[in-house]
């Protein structure tokens, strides 16, 4: 199996430079770091856990999100990575920084299980709420963010995610609406809610450009004069050189990393501008890192795209967990707000699951649903898409599907127009699925507990299982104790 590198010595100078001649796959920095709980060390190893000391409270945190990503992501995940050539099942980036996990439910008056705005809201307030609450408790009043406590103590602080930058999980670290929807009033809260007089977020990187132009007041031209640098593709923001910078890289969401063209920034590469901006700040920063299309593949079911975008966020999470070895005052957390799609290993009476196929596919099943919907021949999206040939049944059901969803319109048809596009999406989906023997159980989300990963100063907090609201409550606790 492949070796994923965690010891290369990388500086933070030579990371930048590879990523400006495309390296995706890079680290800011690595070196001595706390061993995880139960990993044996050699007598060299021994000696860097003496470098690393025993801080306790974490100057800098890197709390990253993996949308939707759930257990069986992650177990599927080692298994999409495993080298078939070997007999042993190699570990992912993940796997020896495993503490725990969380409980995810809401509070809300209907609902079991948790929408991201409330599971967000939890993790990033400490407080539980209703589905589609962003940072707002029932009674709809404001709660503090750890974000804007770590704003209030002096810290610099960052935000990044593949998805719009307004969407539930960032929203809720800097805005406070009743819906999550109200997303032109949360880029309004990012540039008028102030904390000592300055910007809530020093750093702002992810999709959702519509929501900071003209129809919403210009705000992308308010964050210039204000003395942000604004970015809008991977060149400028590699090129970039302002400590407070807005990068806005697509209309709505980011395209998924299978599917993205050049110009587009990666997940890990927008974290590395993020922290080589925010590491500046002497008292220290707060950075919020998510890998949203994990939950935007999970939903429509799409066993590719899901797998593209773990890919992603395990590339942001080895190059926190190696920063945090080269900063040994830097707490890392990695976990999920919860779990989408109901995804498993196998489906039907068969004991199988065989990544190799979803390994050999070039686009995700929503790139190609995007296709066909755009107008594109059916027959050369799925061959372009697909990394293995369709039997003539496999195509004809889906040029049928695609034909029911050409007759209707997005906006007259509403509800029936989303249920055609998606059972297009299904039937594209179908041959991976089946080849792969990957099974669904939903379209939405389930309420299973989800993985928590950490490395660094303050990690034992997290450890064994914990509520999600613990996540927010033990990073509040570290700011408390910094200021006494």
């Amino acid at each position: 199996m492949k070796m994923f590198n965690k010891l290369a010595a990388t500086t933070l100078a030579s990371t930048l430079i590879a990523t400006s001649l495309g390296v995706t796959n890079v680290t800011l920095a690595s070196g001595a770091g706390e061993a995880p709980e139960g990993t044996q060390l050699n007598q060299g190893q021994q000696g860097d856990m003496a470098m690393y000391g025993n801080t306790e409270n974490p100057k800098n945190i890197i709390f990253l999100v993996g949308d939707g990503m759930g257990p069986a992501f992650n177990t599927a995940y080692r298994h999409f990575k495993d080298n078939p050539d070997t007999e042993e099942v190699e570990k992912t980036a993940f796997d020896d920084y495993f503490v725990g996990d969380q409980s995810t439910s809401p509070k809300d008056p209907e609902d079991d299980v948790t929408d991201s705005a409330a599971g967000a809201t939890a993790f990033s307030t400490g407080h539980k709420t209703y589905n589609g609450a962003i940072s707002v408790n029932e009674k709809q009043e404001r709660l503090k963010s750890v974000l804007e406590q770590a704003k209030e103590n002096g810290k610099s602080t960052g935000l990044v995610s593949t998805a719009e930058i307004t969407d539930a999980t960032p929203a809720a670290y800097a805005a406070h609406v009743k819906e999550r929807g109200m997303k032109d009033e949360i880029a309004q809260q990012f540039f008028n809610d102030k904390i000592n007089g300055q910007h809530k977020v020093d750093v702002l990187l992810g999709g959702g450009s519509k929501y900071f132009g003209e129809e919403n007041g210009n705000l992308k031209e308010k964050f210039a004069q204000d003395g942000y640098e604004v970015v809008e593709n991977r060149e400028d923001l590699l090129n970039s050189k302002d400590d407070q910078l807005l990068g806005l890289f697509s209309e709505g969401n980011m395209p998924l990393q299978i599917d993205a063209p050049e110009d587009d920034p990666r997940l890990v590469e927008m974290q590395s501008i993020a922290l080589d901006r925010l590491q500046k700040n002497d008292k220290g920063f707060f950075l919020m890192v998510e890998g949203a299309s994990i939950d935007k593949s999970a939903h429509p079911n799409d066993i590719t795209g899901v797998m593209s975008e773990m890919e992603g966020f395990e590339k942001a999470f080895e190059n926190a967990t190696n920063y945090a070895k080269q900063n040994p005052d830097t707490l890392v957390v990695a976990t999920a707000d919860h779990s989408t799609g109901g995804l498993s290993m196998a489906k039907g009476k068969e004991y199988r699951w065989d990544p190799e196929y979803i390994r050999q596919m070039k686009h995700s099943g929503s790139y190609m649903t995007d296709q066909i919907i755009e107008g594109k021949d059916v027959e050369e999206v799925i061959q372009n898409g697909y990394g293995f040939d369709l039997d003539k049944e496999q195509m004809k059901a889906i040029k049928k599907e695609a034909k029911a969803l050409s007759k209707l319109d997005e906006e007259k048809d509403g509800d029936k127009y989303g249920e055609q596009k998606q059972k297009l999406q299904d039937a594209i989906q179908k041959p991976i699925n089946d080849k792969s023997n990957t099974g669904w159980t939903t379209y939405g989300h389930t309420g299973v507990d989800v993985n928590t990963y950490g490395f660094g100063p303050g990690i034992d907090s997290f450890r064994g299982h914990i509520d999600n609201t613990d996540s927010a409550k033990n990073i509040f606790d570290f700011y408390k104790n910094e200021v006494q």
